[in-house]
């Protein structure tokens, strides 16, 4: 642009300046905390959680910004395995904040269930309720949403000889509800139950009306939320105000565990047999409420060889020996699903395919 009379100075001189030069200073990055990302680059289970709980020893804040608990991370500390589902792997460091974001899909029994069965295996998580927020604008996970999300997988193989392998945790149905806008949120259980309870029997009827044969008790699962609506009332914000605040007060390092992994991507992976969120980079702005810019590094984990959970393409599998080698060493079963995991070998193609979408730093 021509320089513009802007402002007369004191002096009366005209001040000159560019347009091109108020633009440039509009988009300048602002001071700020950065993100550092930990992303799947395979088909998933390449050892992310074990990384996070590397970097989270340090880290002031843990987020999970997509996925369900249909996500499995193992972490083993002081020779106990814990299991996370949910949670993000770096609950385990008291000095961190653990923070379930906006995009995360929530099944509240789930949530609790999975801090029982770790607080029985040790001390790791003791006290996880005071140092974990959770999204007010998070999806809730019904049991119906897993009911739904069995039946489509029966209906699957019964049509097309094949299923997609889902984990049957509904968390595919729970991001359609999401999209068709009948789904309900985190705010919606905590504000009037009133609403939220007709909003939740409208939501069951209609998928009774689609799935004649499910069976949905509305009672029982209302007086059951209504329970964990209190529960998790403590640990619920508004996660954008959350997330602006880490970014712009005092030095924090933040660390965002990504679940599942590129290959597995709605939008990126081997379609249709992938997951239903973005579990590329693209779905940390989104899971979380943060502008891009305040991204930093982004580490993608790959294993020395390939596996993949359930079916679709995989083109270096070794239905061999030499598979059976690899699962058995690699002790490589699903921790969501106990499933066995197909094996072969590193698929660097795939890889390159990977941090063509994430731009990874290393």
């Amino acid at each position: 642009g021509e320089p513009k009379e802007t402002d007369p100075s004191a002096s009366g001189a005209p001040v000159l300046e560019s347009c091109w030069g108020r633009a440039r200073a509009a988009v300048e990055p602002e001071a700020g905390n950065r993100l550092t990302v930990v992303l799947g680059a395979q088909w998933g289970d390449e050892g992310k959680g074990k990384v996070v709980d590397l970097l989270a020893m340090d880290a002031d804040l843990v987020c999970r910004c997509q996925g369900g608990n249909n996500a499995g991370h193992t972490v083993v500390v002081d020779a106990i395995e814990y299991d996370f589902h949910l949670l993000p792997s770096g609950v385990l460091n008291r000095r961190a904040t653990s923070f379930i974001g906006n995009g995360v899909v929530i099944h509240l029994p789930g949530l609790f269930e999975e801090a029982e069965k770790n607080l029985k295996k040790g001390p790791g998580l003791e006290g996880w309720e005071s140092r974990t927020v959770i999204s007010d604008r998070a999806h809730i996970v019904f049991d119906f949403h897993q009911a739904v999300d069995g039946i489509q997988e029966q209906q699957r193989q019964q049509q097309d000889g094949k299923n997609l392998g889902t984990t049957k945790k509904g968390i595919g149905p729970v991001y359609a509800s999401k999209a068709s806008r009948t789904g309900l949120r985190i705010c919606d259980l905590l504000a009037d139950f009133g609403q939220f309870s007709k909003k939740f029997e409208a939501l069951a009827q209609q998928y009774k009306a689609t799935y004649p044969a499910l069976t949905i008790d509305t009672e029982a699962e209302l007086q059951q939320l209504k329970v964990y609506a209190e529960k998790i009332r403590p640990l619920v914000k508004d996660g954008v105000y959350f997330m602006h605040q880490a970014l712009h007060g005092p030095p924090k390092k933040i660390l965002v565990e990504g679940a599942n992994a590129a290959l597995l991507d709605i939008d990126f992976g081997t379609y249709p047999f992938v997951t239903s969120s973005n579990c590329t980079v693209g779905g940390v702005c989104t899971g979380l409420g943060v502008p891009p810019r305040y991204i930093g590094k982004v580490y993608g984990v790959v294993k020395a060889y390939t596996t993949r959970v359930g079916v679709g393409t995989f083109p270096t599998e070794q239905d061999n020996e030499i598979g059976e080698l690899l699962q058995s060493r690699g002790r490589e079963f699903g921790v969501t699903t106990g499933r066995k995991r197909r094996c072969g070998w590193l698929d660097l193609v795939l890889v390159r395919y990977a941090h063509m979408i994430n731009g990874f730093s290393a």
